[in-house]
């Protein structure tokens, strides 16, 4: 006799079989060429087994590159603030969220801070780009600077994505600004499990709301939040091809330029494919050390386990 539980988990993985085939096809079957190319002068038309070895000559020719230093330095620094700022501004959102008692409000507030995360950076670019526009002698200035400018808070417009001096911070704010809502799912969900007679018997002690949350909301929430801090420590290199990508140009490059748009411009434009396999493969290496380490920590000081 057949078991009717066992059918239906072989449906639910024969789903599977489709999206793990195309996974293994293109991030799984690359990578032995891609490691291949890091160590070769690698040329298309002598493919991967005739182009010559080079060892690690394209390692030290990327520490000789003036572009590779300022992309690290630029990478590292939006990324650590990006993984700051998607840390501290959910947590305050979802705790502010919390607060809030009129349900239908509460969702509406939700559903709006939910969804620019469902939006490309292709999308977000194309609407920021119009909202941070300076101007020009054809067009007006872009919403926000119109508003500095009638405030009186600036004399002339802010090029906030031309410049090296603002593009970081206007990065790192839009990069917050469209994943916070999304983010704070984890955090609503653990307030949740906060025992509310832990309130009750705080309120009883005389403590206001603000006392609540710092020694009662907090704590209880100070696992979680320890445990998304440690596992994004594997993200310190990734500060995210997709949206700089689409705001950045060559006036930002010494601001604005990172691992991943390196890569792009040498093995794509440039067509340099050994020397931006070799700053991928070096950048995987180092990711991949700082996701096992996080992991690592996860499991000590949180609890948290994959494996």
């Amino acid at each position: 006799m057949r078991n009717p539980q066992k059918k239906s988990t072989f449906l639910f993985h024969a789903m599977l079989f489709v999206p793990v085939v195309i996974l293994f096809v293109y991030n799984v079957l690359p990578i032995p060429a891609g490691i291949l190319m890091a160590f070769q002068n690698f040329q298309p038309g002598k493919g991967f087994l005739g182009s010559d070895f080079v060892g690690f000559k394209n390692f030290i020719r990327l520490w000789k590159l003036p572009d590779t230093i300022p992309a690290l330095r630029n990478t590292v620094m939006i990324a650590v603030w990006k993984i700051a700022g998607n840390l501290v501004v959910p947590i305050a959102f979802a705790l502010l969220l919390n607060e809030i008692r009129v349900k239908w409000f509460k969702r509406t507030v939700q559903t709006i801070t939910y969804l620019p995360y469902f939006l490309s950076w292709v999308i977000v670019a194309g609407i920021l780009i119009k909202f941070l526009s300076p101007g020009s002698a054809a067009s007006e200035p872009g919403f926000l600077n119109t508003v500095l400018l009638n405030l009186g808070l600036i004399k002339e417009p802010i090029y906030f994505l031309g410049t090296n001096a603002t593009f970081q911070g206007t990065i790192i704010v839009s990069d917050i600004w469209k994943g916070f809502g999304y983010n704070s799912i984890v955090y609503l969900a653990a307030l949740t499990g906060i025992d509310p007679s832990l309130y009750e018997a705080a309120a009883i002690d005389g403590a206001g709301r603000w006392k609540q949350t710092v020694h009662v909301t907090l704590p209880g929430i100070a696992p979680f939040i320890a445990l998304m801090t440690i596992l994004s420590i594997g993200n310190v290199l990734n500060a995210g091809f997709d949206q700089i990508f689409n705001l950045y140009s060559p006036a930002v490059y010494a601001s604005g330029d990172i691992i991943d748009t390196l890569v792009y411009r040498m093995g794509l434009v440039n067509k340099q494919y050994s020397l931006s396999a070799a700053i991928g493969l070096l950048k995987s290496i180092v990711s991949c050390i700082l996701v096992l380490a996080g992991y690592k920590l996860a499991d000590k000081y949180a609890g948290y386990k994959v494996w």
